[in-house]
């Protein structure tokens, strides 16, 4: 008990000559042993990554909303024009072909929809030609492989349609309710 006193004093004391004397001190922060804090997603040489998805479109790290379909770069995006994985063509594809520096890998994201092997093999075949590969998955799967490689740094882009339905999981809804409630609060019963 008598430690936590004296400790409490020490603070105290410690606060005081600070407030009193930081015009002319050096803020803690500065030279050596330095300390810096990173958030997730919130890194500029990250680029831009996708936080979330909905059936209306997609909410990127940097607060930008996209309504509807988008070809995403790590440090750019733009709006698809194309409706569901029916529109993917060579035409809507021709986009990722004109790049520089050419993108090492095409995500292309087709909603929550389901497509047959000649759909994809017709995707891989065409971008085959300008010698990019390519990945056909789900929207959810392609949002988690994009922003995987974009944080690692390979230069990579995505085509992504919304999906019609979401799936929601027992952490969905936790967090909802967590969100939605007042944890700190205490129930009066």
């Amino acid at each position: 008990m008598h430690s936590i006193s004296r400790l409490r004093v020490a603070v105290r004391s410690t606060i005081t000559k600070s407030i009193c004397t930081s015009h002319s001190l050096q803020s803690a922060y500065e030279g050596d042993g330095k300390t810096s804090v990173s958030i997730l997603n919130k890194e500029a040489d990250a680029g831009l990554l996708i936080n979330s998805y909905s059936q209306v479109g997609f909410r990127l790290s940097n607060d930008m909303k996209v309504i509807g379909p988008m070809a995403i770069f790590p440090r750019s995006v733009l709006s698809w024009n194309v409706e569901s994985h029916e529109d993917i063509t060579e035409e809507s594809l021709s986009l990722f072909t004109a790049l520089e520096p050419k993108i090492d890998l095409l995500v292309v994201g087709i909603g929550d929809q389901q497509t047959t092997p000649a759909f994809t093999r017709k995707i891989i075949e065409f971008m085959k030609k300008y010698r990019i590969n390519v990945e056909v998955l789900n929207t959810e799967q392609a949002c988690a492989t994009f922003n995987f490689l974009n944080a690692e740094g390979r230069v990579v882009a995505a085509a992504l349609i919304p999906p019609m339905s979401l799936r929601i999981n027992e952490d969905d809804m936790m967090r909802t309710h967590i969100a939605s409630s007042r944890p700190f609060e205490l129930d009066e019963k």
